[in-house]
Formats: C-alpha cells, structure tokens, sequence
C-alpha cells in the first residue's frame, strides 16, 4: 500500500500519513512532483508529453506532463521525481540536472472508471532540459503507452479550448511558461 505525506497549504509534510487511496477518495492534502523534459526550437520550445496509459487510475489515454508522481511519505521531492523520471521513461538523472520551476495547487473531483477520484496536491515543479531521443527511452508499460514532442505553444493554446487530448494542468503549464520566460 503507497503512503503519503498529508501536507499543509505549504507543501510541506504534516506528520500525518494516509494510503493514496484513501487521500484520492476523501480528497487529502498531498505532495506530488512534475517533471517537464523541454528542448529550445527556433520558435521557442518543445515539451515531451506522455500518454496515460488506458488503465491509469485517472485521464486514461490523454497526454500529460513529461513525468509526475506522488511523493511517497518520508521520501524528499527532489529525490520522488528523479525516481519517477526513471520509472516512467527510463531518464537517468541527476539532483544537478533538475531546475526548480515553482509550485501549484491541483484540486477537483471527477469521475474515471465509474469511480469518484478527488485530487487535491501541493505540486513541486522541475524542468529537465538534457537531450532526450523519444526511441531511446524505456517507458513503464502499466503508466506510459508513448510519448511525443509537441511545441509548447501549441498545447498551451489547445488546453484553452479542448481537453480531448492533453490533461497537462493548466496552472503547471504557467509554471513552466514563467520560467522558460524568465531564462531567455
């Protein structure tokens, strides 16, 4: 069973630990990290976007952040989405190759499977700018069907009007928009 820090509006651990399922179904205060794998192009950037795989728990089969995942109790943020980098798409990284882009809050109750799924996270932000090759990577089978390079701009535009193909959050998207922004 995967236990998870309960946290403050802060982001920050309260002591008290819950399983993921039951901070899904009563929707608790929880710890989550969002790796964004970008790549500079003439006209600004290209963000690597994988597909859910049909079976997740939530968004099955709509393109997401690069890489996410709960931050398991105990374990620090840094170190959760290094892992997650690894597990989901085979990325060997390093604390040095993460830069810190901010933090978001994701809250909202919707149905998946039939079943009632209340998120409600504290999200820490990492961007990764390495080279990355999508047919080198190693997906998770049981998260990832594939990947694919998509312009920044484009899924930001598109998430402003549809949601038939990205589920990538809005306010994450922002995050990493300011501190591309910032960089130049």
């Amino acid at each position: 069973m995967e236990m998870l820090d309960v946290c403050g509006e802060d982001g920050f651990p309260t002591g008290r630990t819950v399983s993921r399922d039951e901070a899904h179904r009563d929707g608790i205060l929880h710890r989550t990290a969002h790796v964004w794998v970008v790549r500079p192009t003439a006209a600004g950037y290209d963000v690597l976007l994988q597909k859910r795989s049909m079976q997740k728990e939530s968004f099955p089969g709509l393109y997401d952040t690069s890489s996410a995942g709960h931050i398991p109790a105990g374990e620090e943020v840094v170190e959760s989405a290094i892992r997650e980098l690894r597990e989901e798409l085979g990325i060997r990284a390093e604390p040095s190759d993460l830069e810190y882009a901010g933090s978001f809050r994701i809250q909202y109750e919707k149905v998946f499977h039939g079943k009632l799924f209340r998120d409600n996270e504290v999200t820490r932000v990492y961007v990764y700018q390495k080279p990355v090759e999508c047919g080198e990577l190693t997906l998770q089978e049981s998260e990832v069907d594939e990947v694919r390079w998509f312009d920044l701009g484009e899924v930001a535009e598109e998430i402003r009007t549809s949601r038939e193909r990205f589920c990538v959050p809005s306010e994450g998207l922002a995050v990493l928009t300011r501190f591309l922004r910032n960089r130049k």
